[in-house]
């Protein structure tokens, strides 16, 4: 490990990365701690502390804490992740060609669906933009409180709105600039910087406990040896795989004999990582975000009920929606189709199965298998600590979601670092190899 952080620190190109990524996620917190003009922070704080297990304190997690100081950046990556799924449907689902014609045109099609996510993503920004500043005026922590915002003139409604609306489109930009220009996801590192930022606070809130002794010590280990038990549980789900065995073919080319070589086609159990619950969690702040414009309505008020966090009717749509779109990732993502002609043309079959439709129907069979698996153990882990939080009543809030999220995102962006070390120390091999070569080249003309 020591030997990787100083190839890390001898590549400049990677270095320059690394540094790039840390530098937005500081812009993303710097902005995150600016609250707009014209709050109650005395009571918007009293707000938070009382929904700090509910719906509002599940959002200001995944917003990391901007949307409990309602900064410029409280809607975060939420409006972008909403107009993702909305373009991943549609094209999945064929059901624009325009779309579908995009798909198919490579590199310049991609940043045209882009493009087409970047509006959406403005016209999802402003509405909820709109839904939160409307909905923020008239929420008290307690009845009889102040209010949050003393003076809703106009020029807040407008002001407000707009700031929330551009926040979101800088935040969306910057998450594309760390893809583009970092290491690992812009828009998973956002998220997984938001939730990271909270783990301090939980530890010490957690010693402050066991100091005043409102928990004992037993029972601080019991929760400690649990997060480390589902954190190991998490690591193995996100790292398991299905090996399906190939063999190739021999073949002879010219005078030589190629193939006969035995390998085998690596399948995730959780292929979709944490994309699926992601998405899941930003459909979940559909129906809030329309509550949120008619705040006194008793359907609206009943709508938040149905849906508040650790209610079944949540748990429940919360876990259905994580192993849709388990499957959905998993149909846009993976083709048994193309990969049984790929492995066709190279001369590789399936032991047991004839190359074609019939290996293309055995992927799908293991496919289909091991997607449910994942997606259950997935919407289990999501699920059940909030089920354990409320029947053991833990003293603070430990979700599966944020430990999935975090999880999944360390190991992907560890994976891409992998990918660049092992990219940069071949160049140097083929350098090496090149200057071993001129110089015997020389030496054999002399």
């Amino acid at each position: 490990m020591i030997q990787k952080f100083g190839d890390i620190l001898e590549s400049a190109d990677l270095r320059r990365k690394i540094l790039f990524t840390l530098g937005s996620l500081a812009i993303f917190r710097l902005g995150a701690a600016i609250p707009i003009p014209g709050i109650n922070g005395e009571a918007l704080r009293a707000l938070f502390e009382a929904q700090r297990n509910g719906f509002l304190g599940f959002l200001n997690i995944f917003s990391g804490g901007a949307l409990g100081r309602f900064s410029i950046f409280s809607l975060g990556v939420m409006p972008y992740i909403n107009a993702s799924i909305i373009i991943s449907l549609i094209q999945g689902a064929h059901m624009i060609p325009y779309f579908d014609r995009l798909a198919k045109e490579g590199e310049l099609g991609r940043r045209k669906l882009n493009s087409w996510t970047r509006y959406l993503t403005l016209g999802l920004g402003a509405i909820q933009s709109a839904g939160l500043t409307w909905s923020i005026t008239s929420m008290r922590s307690v009845p009889g409180s102040p209010p949050i915002v003393p003076h809703p003139t106009a020029s807040f409604y407008a002001m407000t709105t707009l700031t929330l609306t551009t926040g979101t489109l800088f935040v969306m930009w910057l998450g594309e600039q760390m893809t583009e220009y970092g290491i690992g996801n812009g828009v998973s590192l956002i998220i997984f910087a938001g939730i990271v930022q909270r783990l301090p606070s939980a530890i010490m809130g957690m010693i402050a406990l066991v100091h005043a002794e409102e928990i004992g010590i037993i029972k601080a280990l019991l929760i400690a040896a649990g997060i480390l038990f589902v954190t190991l549980l998490v690591v193995w789900l996100e790292t398991a795989q299905r090996k399906i065995p190939v063999q190739y073919a021999k073949r002879v080319v010219g005078r030589r004999l190629y193939g006969g070589a035995q390998s085998y086609l690596p399948l995730k159990v959780d292929q979709s990582g944490v994309i699926a619950v992601i998405f899941a969690i930003s459909l979940l702040t559909v129906p809030v975000t329309v509550a949120n414009f008619f705040p006194q309505s008793s359907w609206a008020q009943k709508l938040n009920q149905y849906f508040s966090l650790g209610g079944w009717i949540y748990q429940a749509v919360y876990a259905a929606l994580i192993i849709f779109f388990c499957y959905f990732y998993n149909s846009v993502s993976i083709n048994p189709d193309d990969l049984a002609d790929n492995m066709k043309k190279s001369g590789g079959f399936i032991p047991g199965y004839r190359p074609g439709e019939a290996t293309a129907k055995y992927i799908e069979w293991v496919l289909e298998r091991i997607t449910l698996g994942g997606a259950l153990f997935v919407a289990a882990i999501a699920v059940l600590p909030d089920v354990m939080r409320r029947q053991f009543n833990v003293p603070f809030f430990f979700g599966g979601t944020a430990l999935l999220i975090v999880v999944g995102v360390a190991l992907d962006t560890m994976g891409q670092l992998e990918a660049q070390l092992i990219m940069r120390h071949y160049e140097g091999f083929l350098k090496r190899g090149r200057i071993r070569q001129r110089w015997f080249n020389v030496g054999s003309a002399s």
